[in-house]
């Protein structure tokens, strides 16, 4: 999607991938502002260790606990957290209404892009946030985080940790987003993440997952069984993208040349 952004405004620049070995990461950063890099995207694993690779962390990918893009300027390496924002866009798009005025649950909100949305979500003021995660340990150490969260700023969200399968079902009735954080969806395999019958009418369904060729997750093809609204991965993927691209050069991205090329890549 950037490559076809690039030419689109007439910027005469490429997007390449390098692979960078865990541990060296600063390293890497460095290489690419001598070599006159623009800008980086940060993927799994480097999303952590990019927060002390960089001169300058914006303050919400300080808050959000993870670097995704990094803007260079100057010489100097400035780190921005584009998962939380291009989440409130997806949202915004796929089905017309605010996160911040939506009761959310989130599976899997431990670590990575999860993580960034449930601290997004509780940033907005959702009225209630609810996690859950494969390690408890994790959840619980992100509601302990969001309460300190609250300390500093007004926020009334009611929060919920969902540690057992009573809660679990409390939370899918008592929520309006259905978030999957987790990688399960990739395979046709997957086990399922709500249990059966979960979703109703009123539900919608935001997956971070995205299968290629335009084949649904397991969760879209849940969703798709109840009649409830669905979106995948690929809208955050694109929106996230598209503000990175502002970070770089300071103009608005092609929103739609961006999705045209993210499509055709998908599908190929």
């Amino acid at each position: 999607m950037h490559n076809p952004a690039l030419l689109a405004c007439g910027i005469d620049a490429q997007y390449v991938r390098v692979q960078v070995p865990v541990g060296r990461v600063a390293e890497a950063f460095r290489a690419f502002a001598t070599a006159g890099f623009e800008g980086i995207n940060v993927t799994i694993p480097h999303k952590f260790e990019a927060l002390d690779a960089v001169d300058e962390l914006d303050p919400l990918a300080r808050t959000l606990g993870a670097v995704n893009t990094v803007h260079i300027h100057e010489g100097r390496l400035i780190g921005y957290n584009t998962d939380g924002p291009g989440f409130l866009r997806s949202v915004k798009e796929a089905f017309g209404v605010e996160v911040r005025d939506l009761r959310v649950l989130i599976l899997g909100a431990g670590g990575g892009a999860g993580r960034a949305v449930a601290v997004q979500c509780f940033l907005e003021g959702c009225p209630t946030l609810a996690i859950q995660n494969r390690t408890a340990d994790k959840a619980l150490q992100l509601v302990m985080d969001l309460e300190e969260l609250r300390h500093a700023k007004p926020i009334k969200t009611n929060l919920m940790h969902c540690l057992t399968p009573d809660k679990l079902a409390e939370a899918i009735s008592k929520s309006d987003l259905i978030v999957n954080g987790t990688s399960l969806g990739m395979k046709p395999d997957d086990a399922p993440l709500l249990p059966a019958g979960a979703l109703q009418a009123r539900h919608l369904v935001f997956d971070m997952v995205y299968r290629t060729g335009g084949q649904l997750t397991q969760l879209g093809a849940a969703a798709q069984a109840a009649g409830v609204p669905y979106v995948d991965g690929a809208t955050l993927l694109l929106h996230q993208g598209a503000i990175s691209f502002e970070h770089w050069f300071a103009r608005p991205a092609p929103v739609e040349v961006m999705r045209a090329g993210l499509q055709a890549a998908i599908q190929a």
